[in-house]
């Protein structure tokens, strides 16, 4: 099962719409991560298990750097719509598996 963990550049719409599906998600603001650096938030999602959603190029390095992670679904801010970026997620969350996205960077 996945376990998502939003950036806090991510549309707050998109945690709820995935809670009223029943997936499990955190945020950066819930999580007391607010303005940590990129390496925190992974470093958080990775302890927990939690792919990381988010429209932060800087996940982009850190994936191509090798930092371990447990898997980074990007998207280009303002690539879709709060509706359209929720039914993908829905969409990975009931098609891979969490071992599936195991340190793999996915473009949405």
């Amino acid at each position: 099962m996945i376990r998502f963990h939003l950036d806090e550049h991510v549309h707050p719409g998109i945690a709820l719409g995935l809670r009223s599906h029943g997936i499990d998600v955190t945020t950066t603001v819930e999580a007391g991560l607010r303005g940590a650096g990129d390496r925190r938030q992974v470093e958080f999602a990775r302890s927990q298990h939690r792919v990381i959603v988010t429209h932060d190029d800087d996940f982009l390095k850190m994936h191509a750097q090798g930092v371990e992670h447990a898997g980074i679904l990007y998207c280009h801010q303002g690539k879709y719509k709060v509706g359209e970026l929720l039914q993908m997620l829905m969409l990975v969350h009931d098609c891979d598996s969490a071992q599936d996205l195991q340190g793999v960077l996915q473009y949405l």
